[in-house]
């Protein structure tokens, strides 16, 4: 897709492969400007609201039972080039359909931009719709702290943005009809079934849980075993307890250790500190983290270090609007899927009926380089997106 061609040289990540685009930096801010130029020359009214998520409007933006559509253009540390940007651009796409099938909406359509969909720079994942709908509390996220120490706040003010009106927009939300949020794929289910769309079902349970663990700093050659109290050692057990709670609880349930960040992290000195990161999924994430925790605190005892675990996110699984899935199963005779993968769809659904298409990607790979859709398979998400906008648009 043409549109999805002119992002491919925002945010490449020389060190880590893909691309890493995070809320606030060059690359998220040069998307931004190149969303709200698209928007333009499609004439839709662009506005950014107090969370930072850029909203695109065809029609009143004041009106009611409104129609959104979008997703995110931000990705998680040396992603893929579908992640996000697919709904965006398959959304700007649908807007073009639409047009020219001469299509004037009976009521108001945006496409909206969220922002910090992943998390990926300060650590809340679906920042900017968990701040819109008010399940994240405005002061803690103008604390949030990306790995450099920069709070949120702080790095608003740097590009000149205003944080202090963060916080939930009743009445935004109020105006809202329905949502729906077209994504590749996340996993490899469509390719065995030889279909190129399905219509999104439910959105697994999941979190991310911080564990600090602290010792004592010291030299990697002078310090006896005995004398020592090395974080590093509750860390690596986390690590391994993790993949065992995965065993452990099913073949639906993911424990996984992504991040992982040893303080001072000098190569010849015992840590004083090891902060990481737990990201758990599945029907019962939360027995997941309890049977991890209960190893990090074993071994922490037993090398004289504390833990500390901080819940960062949780989300319950979330059934996407049964009346709305039905509706996109009729318009594009597509079959359901669930996902194991966070949406800000998944946010929105407590507050407006909210669907999801989800776009084949063969290689089922995702939040990595080799994250994929097939041209062919693009044009058809477009398609249906458009028809389904144009159904619930009238």
């Amino acid at each position: 897709m043409t549109l999805l061609a002119a992002l491919d040289d925002v945010g490449r990540d020389p060190r880590r492969g893909g691309w890493s685009r995070h809320l606030g930096d060059d690359a998220e801010s040069t998307l931004r400007e190149w969303f709200t130029e698209q928007a333009g020359r499609r004439g839709l009214q662009v506005e950014t609201d107090a969370n930072l998520n850029l909203w695109a409007w065809w029609g009143d933006p004041e009106g009611p039972d409104a129609v959104v559509t979008g997703s995110h253009l931000d990705s998680v540390p040396g992603g893929g080039a579908y992640d996000g940007p697919l709904g965006v651009v398959s959304a700007l796409a649908a807007v073009d359909a639409l047009r020219a099938r001469g299509v004037v909406p009976g009521r108001p359509l945006a496409v909206v931009v969220f922002a910090e969909e992943e998390g990926g720079r300060f650590g809340v994942p679906c920042l900017g719709s968990r701040l819109l709908t008010g399940s994240l509390d405005p002061d803690r996220a103008r604390g949030l702290r990306d790995p450099d120490g920069v709070t949120l706040a702080e790095a608003l003010t740097s590009r000149g943005l205003r944080a202090d009106h963060l916080g939930p927009e009743p009445r935004r939300i109020a105006r809202l009809g329905r949502f729906v949020e077209l994504h590749v794929e996340q996993g490899r289910n469509l390719a065995p079934r030889g279909e190129p769309l399905a219509v999104g079902s439910t959105i697994v349970a999941h979190g991310r849980w911080r564990l600090s663990f602290t010792g004592r700093a010291d030299h990697a050659g002078t310090t006896r075993r005995a004398d020592r109290r090395d974080p590093m050692i509750p860390a690596a057990t986390t690590v391994l307890a993790a993949r065992a709670a995965m065993e452990t609880h099913g073949e639906d349930a993911r424990a996984t250790v992504g991040r992982l960040h040893p303080v001072p992290g000098g190569t010849n000195v015992v840590a004083s500190r090891v902060d990481l990161w737990l990201d758990a999924r599945g029907p019962l994430p939360r027995a997941l983290v309890d049977d991890v925790t209960a190893a990090a605190r074993r071994t922490a005892d037993a090398e004289g270090c504390t833990v500390e675990v901080r819940a960062e996110s949780v989300s319950d699984e979330v059934t996407l609007d049964p009346g709305l899935a039905d509706t996109l199963s009729t318009i594009t005779r597509a079959g359901r899927l669930a996902t194991a993968a966070g949406h800000d769809a998944g946010v929105l659904a407590a507050h407006v009926p909210a669907g999801m298409l989800h776009v084949r990607n063969p290689t089922g790979i995702s939040h990595a380089p080799d994250e994929h859709a097939e041209d062919d398979d693009v044009a058809s998400g477009v398609r249906a997106l458009a028809d389904v906008l144009e159904e619930l648009c009238r």
